[in-house]
């Protein structure tokens, strides 16, 4: 629970924006193309990745040289000063460009904190764990992020059907963001008293701690880069399908939503799933056959989607790219975790993945966008698929099997 209440919040708050991207393109960027509105509205969330890679540097490290605990406290409550930001500043209307520069400094703050995060509490339940556990114990990472959407969508779903549109678009956006605030006070209170995993180093700093990763571990590193980078366009099409449902297939805001509750059931479940399979039969397995599944099922899935819209389409795809992409996620982090020390674990997860997602998740939802708005094709998601995919594919099968082997101290 101390590991992952703050992934949850902090994945509540990315995943809440990327439902409400629409309403917020209108409330904060209101340029008069409706695909304009948009195209700000997701690049702005494409902001918050940019300091990713400062606080996996920042907040990795410090958790290598200075234990896990601290490290956590310090991310959870930077994220609850993102979201107040978010959830409180006044619209275009209200304030003019005052309201799109204190959005962008926001989503800043927790794109740093959110790039710092994942390392220390992966390390954290990987430390944790019995030797034959240890896919099933990281597995609640993942599923705490399907926990995250499903509250989201949960949440979402409930103020499309009980508010007018005018309501939503005026202030009811704003609650679901005022609702994930109320976990904090919960999460600084349970993470202040959890066991530590990793002993400060005394006389250690960030310097020699990144030093050390790159020098000893830059191979490894390399490997990694793939398949973080298959796993981060995967959930980040699964989480643009409501923004997708509304933009291109022209669907009902409240089915769109419902994808998303859909999604986040999916992804909690099947991580889960995916762990215990990962102790059961190994890691390479279960990161390799979902991943070629979903790979050689992007194009036709889409294709079926934009030719029938409906709520039988929609959640049956956004369903099929939870489970299959959420598999292979798990185990892909199970074992990249294993391929570490505990020095520089914590590192060398948070600044490997905040790149990679830099790169590629930041940039997914803004890349599919304009794909769409440029080409008039609505199939761009399911080639982007395919392509990471087979990535992502590559480097697994050049992946050596982690399972039953001690963790590198």
């Amino acid at each position: 629970m101390a590991a992952i209440i703050g992934n949850t919040l902090e994945f509540y708050d990315f995943t809440t924006y990327a439902f409400f991207a629409v309403t917020i393109g209108r409330t904060f960027f209101p340029v008069g193309d409706t695909w304009l509105s948009l195209l700000a509205s997701v690049a702005t969330f494409g902001v918050g990745f940019v300091t990713r890679p400062v606080g996996a540097v920042v907040i990795g490290a410090y958790a290598d040289r200075s234990g896990r605990k601290p490290a956590m406290m310090l991310s959870v409550g930077l994220m609850a000063l993102g979201m107040l930001m978010l959830a409180l500043t006044p619209g275009y209307a209200t304030i003019g460009m005052a309201a799109p520069v204190l959005i962008v400094i926001g989503r800043l703050i927790q794109g740093f904190a959110l790039g710092g995060e994942v390392g220390p509490s992966t390390a954290y339940l990987i430390e944790n764990a019995p030797a034959d556990r240890r896919g099933l114990y990281a597995s609640w990472q993942v599923a705490s992020q399907g926990l995250a959407t499903l509250g989201a969508g949960a949440i979402g779903l409930v103020l499309s059907l009980g508010l007018t549109p005018e309501q939503m678009q005026d202030w009811g956006w704003r609650i679901p963001f005022l609702l994930g605030l109320l976990i904090v006070p919960a999460g600084l209170y349970i993470r202040r008293a959890m066991p530590e995993t990793a002993a400060a180093v005394a006389g250690s700093t960030n310097q020699a701690v990144l030093r050390r990763l790159v020098r000893a571990h830059g191979g490894r590193l390399a490997l990694m880069v793939p398949l973080v980078l298959c796993g981060t366009v995967s959930a980040n099409v699964g989480n643009y399908m409501t923004t997708y449902a509304i933009a291109t297939l022209k669907l009902p805001g409240s089915l769109a939503i419902t994808a998303t509750v859909v999604v986040g059931i999916s992804v909690a479940t099947s991580a889960l799933l995916g762990g215990w399979l990962a102790d059961r039969v190994g890691r390479r397995p279960v990161m390799i056959v979902p991943r070629l599944l979903l790979t050689l099922a992007a194009y036709p899935a889409f294709l079926l989607l934009t030719r029938a819209p409906g709520a039988a389409t929609l959640l049956g795809l956004s369903a099929l790219l939870a489970v299959l992409g959420t598999l292979s996620s798990t185990a892909s982090l199970v074992a990249m975790v294993e391929m570490l020390p505990r020095s520089v674990r914590s590192a060398g997860l948070s600044v490997v993945w905040a790149f990679t997602v830099l790169v590629f998740g930041g940039t997914t939802q803004f890349v599919v966008t304009w794909l769409i708005g440029v080409t008039g094709d609505p199939l761009a998601p399911g080639y982007y698929l395919m392509a990471t995919g087979l990535l992502g594919i590559a480097a697994m099968l050049a992946m050596s099997e982690t399972k039953g082997a001690a963790l590198v101290e």
